[in-house]
């Protein structure tokens, strides 16, 4: 077959029929697209999904606001991801103003950079106050302000599925509620005031940060998360 030639020739090669012919399969492919992955260069779109977690700590005057919105990824596909794009944080308490919003634009940062964002939770929830943290209704301890902030973040990971969440089985639930139900009528009970759901005299949980540790004969068990030096 005939072809006529009308560009300018400016270069040349020669395949073999082989070659040729693999050329020809190559093309008739169907070309399989790279899933998009968060990366800095991704423009900001006119609409994110936001979601705002309210959390009222006793250091603060009033109550703080965390909204985090997120960027929907390769929608309609296979490869389809929900990934954090930006923070804020809005309270009327103005002592935190400064580093509240430093903190803000750093955390959105390093979510636009894209990559593996989870190492933010431990970062922000070991941070801890020189003045002493305090306990969150429920029981659960809060080194500091700033921990909790990165609890709020770490909860919205999970929700995302950025971050597995451990779930206890019915099994687990079933003996934690019976041993709090034995340990609850065999004790007398206590003046001491409760800071959470769980007995008075709980104690603090290593794995959990919960005061809800109570020793059973002769073990230590947390009620909350499950966690026993016992096995």
């Amino acid at each position: 077959m005939t072809v006529k030639i009308s560009n300018k020739i400016v270069g040349y090669r020669v395949l073999s029929e082989g070659a040729d012919k693999e050329q020809a399969v190559k093309d008739k492919e169907p070309k399989v697209l790279k899933p998009i992955e968060m990366n800095e260069y991704i423009e900001r779109p006119d609409f994110l999904l936001g979601t705002t977690y309210k959390i009222k700590p006793p250091v603060a005057e009033h109550a703080m606001y965390i909204t985090i919105n997120d960027i929907l990824l390769n929608e309609d596909t296979d490869h389809e991801s929900r990934q954090p794009y930006e923070v804020f944080i809005n309270s009327k308490s103005m002592e935190h103003f400064q580093w509240v919003i430093a903190l803000t634009r750093v955390l959105s940062a390093v979510f636009r950079k894209g990559g593996d964002v989870t190492f933010l939770v431990e970062e922000l929830r070991s941070v801890y106050d020189p003045n002493g943290g305090y306990f969150k209704k429920g029981g659960v301890f809060m080194p500091s302000l700033v921990a909790e902030i990165g609890a709020v973040i770490e909860k919205h990971l999970k929700a995302i599925g950025l971050i597995e969440t451990e779930e206890m089985s019915d099994v687990t639930r079933r003996i934690l509620a019976e041993k709090r139900a034995d340990f609850e009528a065999n004790k007398a009970p206590v003046n001491d005031e409760s800071v959470g759901d769980y007995p008075p005299t709980a104690t603090l949980c290593g794995k959990c940060s919960t005061k809800a540790v109570i020793i059973m004969d002769g073990c230590a068990t947390c009620l909350s998360c499950g966690d026993s030096k016992c096995g």
